[in-house]
């Protein structure tokens, strides 16, 4: 197949690219070329997204047998490309997220259960609506929490930095709120054991661990892959709503129990899940934390010393 990437040189597209090259495709890149390539010589094609006529100048002309749109958080960012190539591709791959679920007592979350409408991830929806609608050949895949080298995002990181530096870690509650984090390399599987899967057309999935951790855990988890006893850690419990950081975040997580099923993308998609979570955050660390000198970075510590003062 002749495929389409928006975005492809950040994160879960340069994990994407290389597994669909593998698979013996012809992929081409869509973003503003401000990072490189992850394959040499991979045709990639420069321009924002975000301008529509853009869009379709840059993109006329183009034939795609399928479309990856891991970017897109609107519907107003997809729309144009269904627009252009509604008629010739095979499948439209979207990047939803779990955060659109509404929060609720009935856990995990499967495909299916009610939205929030106030979610800060609400076009993600929109956006799959609309494909719905449009009479496409779609899957939208929904993540958890990702994490995994090259993560751009503070979630493992967060963790190692408090840690590798024999840190306290200022935790919300009591560090009993269930999450779930997947690897980026197990999301990428997903995601290309999708592309031309009948079963999967019009069908949305859950993607992540298909086990779930306390955020208590997951330091603890943390404190394993960087060597260090977890028993030895010093977490300290806060009530974050005593705390106004403004914009600002003390911690990575939704303080909230925040999980999802992926038994249905098991099923379907015949997808193994490669990483156990200590395994993935072992690779996180030693080819990205490590690497990138992270570890003897200066690190803003400043609301862990406002939690701590308090505390």
């Amino acid at each position: 197949m002749r495929i389409l990437i928006m975005g492809g040189t950040r994160f879960i597209g340069v994990y994407l690219t290389k597994i669909l090259v593998e698979l013996g495709h012809e992929v081409v890149l869509f973003n503003r070329g401000n990072q490189p390539s992850p394959i040499q010589g991979i045709q990639q094609i420069h321009g924002d997204r975000k301008d529509p006529q853009q869009l379709k100048d840059k993109l006329a002309g183009e034939k795609f047998d399928a479309i990856f749109d891991n970017n897109g958080r609107e519907k107003s960012d997809t729309q144009p490309l269904i627009e252009i190539f509604k008629d010739q591709i095979q499948h439209f791959v979207y990047v939803s997220s779990a955060g659109v679920y509404l929060k609720s007592d009935l856990m995990p979350h499967v495909e299916g259960d009610a939205i929030d409408p106030k979610s800060r991830h609400k076009g993600k929806h929109e956006t799959e609506a609309y494909l719905q609608e449009a009479g496409v050949p779609w899957t939208s895949i929904r993540p958890t929490y990702i994490y995994g080298p090259q993560n751009y995002n503070d979630v493992e990181a967060w963790f190692f930095d408090r840690i590798v530096r024999e840190k306290p870690l200022p935790i919300p509650g009591n560090g009993l709120h269930i999450t779930q984090l997947g690897h980026v390399q197990d999301l990428a599987k997903a995601m290309a054991a999708v592309l031309g899967n009948e079963k999967a057309v019009g069908q949305i999935y859950n993607i992540s661990d298909d086990r779930y951790v306390t955020f208590t855990g997951l330091a603890r988890a943390c404190a394993l892959a960087v060597g260090k006893i977890p028993e030895d850690l010093k977490i300290v419990y806060y009530d974050p709503k005593k705390f106004d950081f403004g914009k600002k975040k003390a911690f990575p997580f939704r303080g909230q129990h925040f999980f999802a099923s992926v038994e249905k993308a098991k099923t379907e998609l015949d997808w193994q899940i490669e990483y156990d979570l200590v395994s993935g955050l072992k690779d996180s660390l030693t080819k990205d934390y490590l690497p990138s000198k992270r570890d003897q970075a200066e690190i803003d510590f400043s609301l862990d010393e406002e939690i701590l003062a308090a505390s």
